[in-house]
């Protein structure tokens, strides 16, 4: 889980947005963005199944791994779509799929990445109060205690594969701006 890569300049950064179908297929296609895939993270079982991810037990989330150039993308724009691709202040829960493995978080690789997510977090957390809408409960803490497990091949760019997929995404509504 090495953050960078100094001779690629190549950036690790792991999102929790809800189902990871939809989550991947945004990160994908952003400009910058060299590969993405799925898995699990911060949870308690060593190498979990989604069968066992999906039974809460494990406490994983599914997490989408975004490998990207810092000098084509910023982390703060990766950020600005991590917050409004979902609904941060629904707790274990996007939309219709329900369960802690639901649950919206950012794991991250370096001080640097921390300071930039929780800076991210207040100002989109103003942008919601204004809105009239409730408080952020994303999990924002430090990837280095936790393991990301790879997800099952039939997971991974599940949407380039199934393109009418289930992409099970909610979202506030409301835009990231500074």
């Amino acid at each position: 889980m090495n953050q960078s890569n100094e001779s690629n300049q190549i950036n690790e950064a792991y999102f929790a947005t809800g189902c990871f179908w939809g989550a991947e297929r945004r990160f994908w296609q952003l400009a910058g963005v060299l590969v993405t895939s799925v898995g699990y993270m911060g949870g308690n079982r060593a190498n979990p199944s989604y069968e066992q991810v999906c039974t809460g037990v494990t406490n994983h989330a599914e997490i989408v791994c975004v490998k990207f150039d810092p000098k084509l993308i910023s982390y703060r724009t990766l950020l600005e779509e991590f917050w409004v691709m979902h609904d941060p202040t629904s707790l274990n829960q996007q939309g219709g799929d329900i369960g802690t493995q639901y649950r919206s978080a950012i794991f991250t690789t370096s001080q640097e990445q921390l300071s930039e997510a929780l800076a991210t977090k207040d100002i989109y957390q103003s942008l919601l109060t204004a809105e009239g809408i409730g408080q952020i409960v994303t999990q924002i803490e430090s990837a280095e205690p936790h393991t990301y497990w790879v997800a099952e091949e039939y997971h991974q760019k599940y949407l380039a594969k199934n393109p009418n997929g289930y992409d099970c995404h909610s979202s506030t509504g409301v835009e990231f701006t500074s």
